[in-house]
C-alpha cells in the first residue's frame, strides 16, 4: 500500500493525517495549536478588522504535525516512510504575506519583527475596505470585464485590497518587500527548499478567485489599471508571474532539510497549494450539481461545472475560475463571512448563563426543545459582514423581535436559523444562475458535531443535508492532490476522477426536511429576505413596519400546533 499526507492550515490551527491510497482511510493524525496571538490570530485592542498570523507558526507547525504523523503511522501501522508518496498543502485565504527575494517573511527581517504590516494578512482581516471600495469602482469603470469574474465586487477579505492597504499605512513594509504570497503558495515552496521568491510555483485557486487572475486578459491585472490605484502596485505587477499552476501539478520535491526534520524521504513530490474550502470540496467528493457546503467558523459553498460548457457570470460570488477546484472545471466559490464564528461570539462574549448554562451543549439542548418559530426572532448572519451574495464587509448582525421573555436558547437558535437563512440565498443565486443544485454535501466540525443545526438547514431550505465520510475534508483533499501529483507509476493516481471516487464517501446519516417545519420556515424566510433586501442593499424600497407584527403572528400560531 502506498499513502500521501494532507496537510490543513486552518485559522486557529494546523493538521496532518496521514491517507491510504485507494481506500481513504484517514491512519493517523496530529493537530498543532498556532503559538502566536490569540488562539493564533494576532489582533489589535484599537481596530477589530486587524488580523494577522506569524509565519514561523506555519513551519513550526508542519514539522511537528508531519513528523508526528510519520512516526505514528511507524509505530502503530508499521508503515515505512518510503511508502509515503506525496504531500498536499491547504490553508486560508486570501491570506497574503511580504517576502524578500530570498523567499523569507519580511517579518523574518529584525527590522520588521514588530510590525503587524509585515505578518500574514489572515482572510478574516477586514481593514482594507475602503480599498476594494475603491478596486470596485475604478474596475468598473475601466475594466468592467475583471469584476465579471469575481462576482461584480471586489472584497476586503482579497489579495489586492489587502496589499493597498499595507502601502497606505506602512509604506516601509511594502518598500522592503520584494513581493506578496499567498500562504498557500509560500508553504509547499519552503518544503520544497525554494530560495527565491521568482521561482515559487502560484495557485490559479488563489491567484483566480482573490487575485483577479484570469487567462481571458493574460494573468494578473493589468499594469495601466493597477496605476490608476498607485504606481507602486503596478510595480509590483512586474513581481507577479505570468502563469499560474492547478493542484494537479508538482510545486516541487521535499527538501533534505525537511525530509531530515520530519522523517520523510527527500524527494517526495509536494502538490501545489490550494485554499482549504476547495480542497474541502474535493475531499467531499465534488462534482457537477453538487454544492459542498464546509461549515465551520465561516462557511465556504463550492461548486464545479464543466469547462467544456459555458459559465455564466455569476453576481455575487467570488469568482468562476477555470481549474481552480478540479482540473477540467469551473470552481465556483461562495459563502458566509461567520458561522461557528457567532455561534462563539454567543457563547464566549455574551456568556449568557454562566459557564455551565451558556455553553454549546447546554444552549444546544435548550434550543432544540424549541419549535420553529415559537422564539418570535429573527436575525441577520451578518457578524462578520456579507461574503455572498452582497459581498459588503461593512454590515453587521442584528436580532429582532427580542422582548423580556427571551431567553438564551432562544437567541442561540434564532442565530442558527438566520446561517441556514443565509445559506439558502447562496443556494438561489446558484439555482438562478442555471447552476442547479441536485445535493448538498455538508462538511465542517460543525456538520459533525451539532444535529440541531443540520436538521434546520435541512428545513430551512427544505433539501437533504448529507455529510461527508471524512471528518477532515481539506485535509483529505490534500493528501489526494498529494495522490495525483505522485502518479500512477508510483502508485497514486493519474488525475482527480479515480481518486475522488475511490478516497471519497458520504456518511448513512441523513437530515430529511420536516414537512410542517419547512411550512413556517417558508413564512420566516420571506421576512428574512426583507430585512436582507432593506439593510443590505439600496436599491430597496418598501417597510418594515409588518416584520415584528408578522413574527409574532408566527411565533403564536407556532405555539399553539
Amino acid at each position: 500500500m502506498k499513502y500521501t499526507i494532507g496537510l490543513d492550515y486552518g485559522t486557529n490551527s494546523v493538521r496532518a493525517i496521514l491517507v491510504e491510497i485507494g481506500s481513504g482511510r484517514e491512519l493517523s493524525g496530529e493537530v498543532w495549536q498556532y503559538a502566536h496571538g490569540n488562539s493564533g490570530v494576532i489582533e489589535d485592542s484599537q481596530n477589530p478588522n486587524l488580523a494577522r498570523q506569524h509565519p514561523e507558526d506555519y513551519l513550526t507547525g508542519a514539522r511537528i504535525t508531519m513528523k508526528a504523523v510519520v512516526e505514528k503511522a511507524q509505530d502503530e501501522h508499521g508503515i515505512n516512510a518510503a511508502d509515503i508518496i506525496g504531500i498536499g498543502v491547504d490553508t486560508t485565504g486570501s491570506t497574503p504575506m511580504p517576502v524578500l527575494k530570498d523567499n523569507k517573511p519580511l517579518v523574518s527581517d529584525q527590522r520588521f519583527s514588530d510590525n503587524k504590516s509585515a505578518l500574514a494578512w489572515l482572510w478574516k482581516d477586514h481593514t482594507s475596505t475602503a480599498e476594494a471600495e475603491a478596486i470596485t469602482e475604478a474596475a468598473a469603470k475601466l475594466k468592467p470585464h475583471y469584476l465579471s469574474k469575481v462576482g461584480g465586487t471586489y472584497s476586503s477579505e482579497w489579495f489586492w485590497a489587502k496589499i493597498w492597504k499595507a502601502l497606505k499605512v506602512a509604506p516601509e513594509v511594502f518598500e522592503a518587500a520584494y513581493t506578496w504570497i499567498e500562504i498557500a503558495d509560500w508553504i509547499p515552496a519552503v518544503l520544497c527548499g525554494v530560495s527565491e521568491a521568482d521561482a515559487v510555483k502560484r495557485g490559479i485557486c488563489a491567484a483566480g478567485h482573490k487575485g483577479l487572475y484570469h487567462v481571458d486578459w493574460g494573468g494578473y491585472p493589468e499594469k495601466d489599471f493597477l496605476s490608476t490605484l498607485d504606481p507602486a502596485l503596478a510595480e509590483l505587477r512586474d513581481r507577479l508571474p505570468g502563469k499560474v499552476y492547478s493542484v494537479q501539478d508538482e510545486a516541487g520535491k521535499l527538501s533534505e532539510e525537511w525530509a531530515r526534520q520530519t522523517g520523510l524521504v527527500p524527494g517526495t513530490p509536494v502538490a501545489v497549494g490550494a485554499f482549504d474550502a476547495h480542497l474541502g470540496g474535493v475531499g467531499s467528493g465534488i462534482k457537477p450539481g453538487t454544492l459542498v457546503k464546509i461549515v465551520g467558523t465561516s462557511t465556504c459553498d463550492m461548486m464545479v461545472a464543466p469547462e467544456d460548457q459555458e459559465a455564466p457570470d455569476i453576481k455575487g460570488i467570488a469568482g468562476i475560475v477555470p481549474g481552480s477546484i478540479l482540473p477540467g472545471y469551473y470552481g465556483l466559490e461562495a459563502g458566509q463571512s461567520a458561522v461557528g464564528d457567532i455561534f462563539n461570539w454567543f457563547v464566549n462574549v455574551i456568556q449568557p448563563g454562566g459557564s455551565e448554562k451558556g455553553s454549546h451543549q447546554a444552549l444546544t439542548a435548550g434550543a432544540e426543545k424549541l419549535g420553529p418559530g415559537t422564539n418570535g426572532l429573527l436575525a441577520l448572519d451578518w457578524h462578520n459582514g456579507n461574503r455572498t451574495v452582497l459581498v459588503d464587509q461593512r454590515l453587521s448582525g442584528l436580532i429582532l423581535g427580542l422582548s423580556l421573555q427571551s431567553t438564551p436558547a432562544e437567541i442561540y437558535r434564532a442565530l442558527v436559523e438566520a446561517t441556514a437563512f443565509g445559506a439558502r440565498v447562496i443556494v438561489e443565486r446558484f439555482e438562478e444562475y442555471g447552476q442547479k443544485v441536485d445535493e448538498i454535501l455538508n462538511c465542517g466540525g460543525i456538520s459533525v458535531k451539532n444535529t440541531m443545526v443540520m436538521q434546520i438547514y435541512a428545513d430551512v431550505m427544505n433539501r437533504p443535508m448529507k455529510i461527508s465520510r471524512s471528518s477532515q475534508t481539506p485535509a483529505l483533499g490534500a493528501a489526494i492532490a498529494a495522490a495525483v501529483v505522485a502518479g500512477e507509476e508510483n502508485g497514486g493516481y493519474s488525475g482527480f476522477e479515480q481518486a475522488v471516487e475511490e478516497m471519497t464517501g458520504i456518511m448513512d446519516t441523513v437530515f430529511t426536511p420536516i414537512p410542517e417545519h419547512v411550512k413556517i420556515y417558508e413564512k420566516m424566510y420571506g421576512l428574512y429576505k426583507t430585512l436582507h433586501d432593506a439593510f443590505g442593499t439600496r436599491e430597496w424600497s418598501g417597510t418594515l413596519a409588518n416584520v415584528m407584527k408578522e413574527l409574532l403572528d408566527i411565533r403564536d400560531r407556532a405555539r399553539m400546533s
